[in-house]
């Protein structure tokens, strides 16, 4: 009898999403609990201090104005030309190195990173990343047939572990012709690190001894999907000025989303940026992730990306969306020292927190650590080695307590 009429490949196709299962059960408790009882700390939006979704007023204003022939109609398929120039300026601001640069248009920062892996990747190779990672990193190389494989994101005294960095490109970079690493920073998900310009000097330096003589080649994508979050917009871009003059074999990619810093999450738009010392190279980005869109998803949401060049290209309209932004940013800010000046007084061993949506705790077993504190109507994401809370999603008075109450459930799991 025939079981499947799937191919081979798709086989057994399950997603098991950690952070929509934790999600749901938050869902479920506050509908018999009600909503003031339950800290949902899962979703990955900015929610207000009623626990409602926040919006830019700015944005929604401009997003409302729009007629429907900046709506409706097809845009292109690498995007809308000035949507493609402003998400250039925006990601580098007042850093931008020295090169040759491209942009295409694509659905959200998943999208970039789809694109990314795709182009960027021998099937079969292995793609590298951080042991702290967003769960869908795995789902995008096993979907393209290629396999994740990571490095320890910190070191014994919680600074960005380079040997260890090292260690894995060197060992990849023996078996592989190519590598494509991805460096979720600033604001990273699910920890809130950044690496420092110092970190990064080290990063590159690691990719440079790799590329001599053109033995090798590595592609770097910088996943800067909460960069709006993280800080003052020229300081936390500053490393970016470090990326000019790299050797040809070194190409660097950013993923923009417009998910975030426009509290746009639904609407799907972002851009996979390229930045290359060869103009070559950066005409073959601009062909070859063209030739995927159109393969994947044809074009993507014209009136998102209209929204953005609106905003970007009136002056009096921009200083009102950043004020606004910043509120959120400051409200956010106000959430995760909470918890961590609770961590540091109870001795919760949190991961360094620096800014962004989230923040994790190291757990032997993170799901035990989830379901223990469902007791407290405290709902987080358990990961592989640890557990993320939301602070994007918490209010500051709800954030009181749960370092302590996760410390509790750390002990009673773990036997303390």
């Amino acid at each position: 009898m025939t079981t499947s009429m799937a191919a081979s490949h798709s086989v057994g196709k399950i997603l098991n999403d950690a952070i929509f299962g934790a999600s749901g059960a938050a869902v479920k408790a506050a509908q018999e609990f009600g909503a003031d009882k339950v800290t949902n700390a899962t979703i990955g939006a900015i929610m207000d201090d009623e626990g409602k979704i926040s919006c830019i007023p700015t944005m929604e204003k401009v997003f409302r104005s729009l007629p429907m022939n900046d709506i409706i109609p097809y845009a292109p398929i690498s995007g809308i030309p000035a949507y493609l120039d402003t998400v250039i300026d925006l990601t580098f601001a007042d850093q931008k190195p020295e090169g040759y640069f491209a942009a295409v248009a694509t659905a959200g920062g998943t999208g970039a990173i789809h694109h990314a892996i795709a182009n960027y990747s021998e099937k079969g190779d292995q793609v590298l990343t951080a042991d702290w990672f967003w769960g869908p990193y795995n789902v995008l190389c096993g979907e393209a047939g290629r396999k994740l494989a990571t490095y320890k994101l910190f070191d014994a005294a919680q600074n960005f572990n380079i040997e260890s960095f090292a260690a894995k490109v060197d060992e990849l970079l023996q078996v592989q012709q190519s590598l494509l690493i991805v460096i979720n920073t600033p604001a990273h998900n699910p920890t809130g690190y950044s690496l420092s310009e110092n970190d990064w000097t080290k990063v590159l330096d690691v990719c440079r001894e790799h590329a001599k003589g053109d033995r090798k080649k590595i592609s770097i994508l910088v996943d800067i999907a909460y960069i709006d979050y993280a800080g003052e917009k020229s300081a936390t871009r500053k490393f970016m000025k470090q990326f000019s003059g790299l050797p040809e074999n070194i190409f660097v990619m950013f993923a923009f989303s417009m998910s975030k810093g426009y509290t746009m999450y639904g609407q799907r738009t972002g851009a996979l940026i390229g930045l290359s010392a060869n103009k070559e190279i950066i005409t073959e980005f601009a062909n070859i992730n063209k030739y995927t869109s159109r393969a994947t998803w044809s074009n993507i949401n014209r009136g998102a990306m209209t929204v953005l060049t609106r905003i970007q290209q009136d002056a009096a309209l921009l200083k009102k969306f950043e004020a606004e932004r910043e509120v959120l940013y400051q409200m956010i800010r106000e959430r995760g020292a909470i918890f961590m000046q609770e961590a540091q007084a109870c001795g919760l061993k949190a991961l360094p927190y620096k800014a962004g949506f989230f923040l994790s705790v190291p757990a032997k077993d993170p799901g035990a650590v989830c379901n223990k504190l469902h007791e407290e109507l405290i709902f987080a994401v358990p990961l592989k080695i640890g557990v993320r809370i939301a602070v994007c999603a918490v209010s500051a008075q709800k954030m009181k307590g749960i370092a302590q109450k996760t410390l509790n459930a750390l002990n009673f799991v773990e036997g303390k």
